[in-house]
């Protein structure tokens, strides 16, 4: 809820800012392209918005076929006369350059994400930017190791990637795939999202600081024909998609028959579950932090909460409560936990969703609050008394939205959690090791965490299975998505 309204007995937080006078937006962006800023064929410009105010940052280039064909001719040129034939070594020095230079500019790539994005400052300050950052240091470390990461298996480059990123985490989600990508001695064009193209685009004048040879990395921002041509284009030799789901299938079907290699991270409808041994305290906060602290903009969000029926009334009562607490407002307060919806669209979208669950006859529990007069807020929601076969308990909404259900038994939940055509990611809350070790062998998910939840290391790989995709980003899984073993 907004500051101003959250009913508090003695104290109230004062605002605290985080300033916008060190970061530089440019009022126009062109495409990054041979390693320089070209106007785009079209002539077509964007305006990218801040979700928390409405007001527009930035006018955006719309690359079109003819761009992309540019940006691929470039990479091929750059893959062929000096990436593949650098030296492993140096080709790890630009990714550690670039690293540092990430690194150095944290400050304001952080307030740019945030202003682009409506995540709040705190999330792009102490999460996306320093595992992006994180990213390319780690992949450095393996550009000259590859004979280590795949141990007598001979392996090479595939050429050029073409690579297709989110609006939720807009500069991760390009350091997951620009690095690893590198590392193996690809050359990329990536496409931003449309309505968070701007770290993206920060990232592409860091990369031309750090000296990177001219077409390695090309950026083309766009909307889904931008995509489109990308995919489709017949010198691809890697697609890399993070997405939903419906683009993710129009992707795979485009590609069926061809050679191009495909890795697609999609969506999910992940599952946390409460034992009655759980901390109960350190499991509701567990819950907040992997749906509410995002807007539960993320594809692994614990957005479906099976308790264990004899600790269901006290984790739901613990849960209202936490939930009166949190602070929805303006994304640059680092007191905000609860940040704007990316966009109008998305915003409409979850608030369909809260209809129909109600609608559903699901009971819904919102913490007293008025919503900013401008941007796109949405409210922390619970749903309880949900069925099993709900929309709201089955459909990825991809907001700050939470359906709660009861079990007995280890078997019933994993029945209710593996119900799902998702299996990207789970969570169990338990205090018996052996009972984890069962969950994690029977659940169909990709990532399990125990005791924890939204914990990410660039070392360790990330991915689904079904309708979540396939693949894996990050640690050596994510540079075998990389190479062809010969």
């Amino acid at each position: 809820m907004t500051k101003e309204n959250r009913q508090v007995d003695s104290w109230e937080y004062a605002p605290s800012l985080e300033s916008t006078n060190h970061i530089h937006i440019k009022k126009r962006y062109e495409l990054f392209i041979n390693g320089e800023w070209v106007k785009p064929s079209s002539g077509k410009y964007f305006e990218t918005i801040n979700p928390a105010n409405e007001e527009v940052i930035s006018e955006i280039a719309h690359g079109n076929e003819e761009d992309i064909d540019r940006a691929v001719k470039a990479a091929r040129k750059a893959y062929t006369e000096v990436w593949s034939v650098m030296p492993a070594a140096e080709r790890a020095k630009y990714i550690y350059r670039i690293a540092r230079l990430m690194h150095e500019q944290a400050r304001e790539l952080a307030v740019i994400e945030t202003l682009d994005a409506g995540k709040t400052i705190r999330e792009s300050r102490d999460i996306d930017v320093p595992l992006a950052c994180n990213h390319f240091f780690y992949y450095a470390g393996w550009a000259d190791k590859l004979a280590y990461a795949f141990p007598n298996r001979k392996v090479e480059s595939l050429g050029v990637a073409g690579q297709i990123i989110p609006w939720n985490f807009p500069l991760l989600m390009a350091a997951w795939k620009i690095a690893p990508a590198l590392a193996a001695g690809n050359t990329v064009v990536l496409k931003p999202a449309e309505t968070t193209p701007l770290t993206a685009l920060k990232l592409a004048e860091i990369i031309e600081a750090s000296g990177l040879p001219p077409g390695v990395v090309n950026i083309v921002t766009g909307y889904g024909d931008t995509g489109a041509a990308l995919v489709n284009h017949l010198d691809v030799d890697k697609i890399a998609f993070t997405g939903s789901t419906n683009v993710g299938k129009i992707i795979q079907k485009a590609l069926a028959g061809t050679s191009k290699k495909l890795t697609l991270e999609l969506g999910g409808k992940s599952a946390n579950i409460i034992f009655d041994d759980a901390p109960i305290d350190q499991a509701v906060e567990g819950i907040i932090n992997g749906i509410f602290f995002n807007q539960g903009h993320v594809c692994c969000a614990g957005s479906r909460l099976f308790v264990q029926e004899n600790v269901a009334e006290k984790v739901i009562s613990k849960l209202k409560e936490r939930l009166k607490s949190l602070y929805l407002g303006d994304p640059l307060d680092k007191n905000t936990d609860v940040g704007a919806i990316n966009s109008k669209n998305q915003l409409e979208t979850i608030e369909r969703y809260i209809q129909l669950g109600k609608n559903e006859g699901a009971e819904m529990y919102q913490p007293a609050c008025v919503l900013p007069k401008k941007g796109f807020f949405c409210p922390p929601t619970l749903f309880t008394n949900v069925a099993q076969s709900s929309v709201i308990a089955q459909e990825e909404i991809f907001g700050p939205v939470l359906t709660i259900q009861t079990f007995r038994t280890i078997d019933e939940v994993i029945q209710k959690a593996n119900n799902s055509p998702y299996g990207l990611a789970a969570g169990v809350w338990t205090e018996k090791g052996a009972r984890i070790f069962n969950m994690a062998n029977q659940l169909n998910a990709g990532v399990i965490w125990a005791n924890t939840y939204n914990k990410f290391d660039p070392t360790s790989p990330f991915g689904g299975y079904k309708e979540s995709g396939f693949g894996r980003e990050g640690g050596v899984h994510g540079l075998a998505a990389y190479v062809k073993f010969i």
